[in-house]
């Protein structure tokens, strides 16, 4: 399974397939129409906790792989959610971080390419 990522404000584009977003919170400034959302998996993105601790900050990067991990352990049915819309056809997993290799969609990325 070839599990593809784009940022949410990133043009959709047909070879997106079914977009579906990883954020827990909803990315600003997009309506659902410019988002073009098929799909919206919030329980599957890090805990709100989580998600304030790393910042987005690179230096906390392979502490928050390690946490979030974690956590996907404990939340398997929301990946089943995930593997299931993966299963359907082509998916891009999309999400708002302005970092494009350190945020939530890489682990999950990470996890499902396995």
């Amino acid at each position: 399974m070839t599990v593809k990522l784009k940022r949410v404000y990133d043009q959709p584009a047909r070879s997106d397939g079914k977009r579906i977003l990883v954020d827990r919170v909803w990315p600003r400034g997009l309506t659902k129409e410019e988002a073009h959302i098929d799909l919206w998996l919030k329980d599957v993105a890090p805990s709100t906790e989580l998600r304030k601790w790393f910042g987005h900050d690179p230096a906390r990067w392979p502490e928050f792989r390690a946490r979030y991990r974690a956590e996907l352990r404990h939340n398997q049915p929301q990946l089943s959610l995930l593997r299931q819309a993966l299963e359907k056809g082509p998916a891009t997993l999309v999400y708002g971080a302005k970092d494009e290799q350190h945020n939530q969609a890489v682990v999950l990325q990470e996890l499902l390419s396995r």
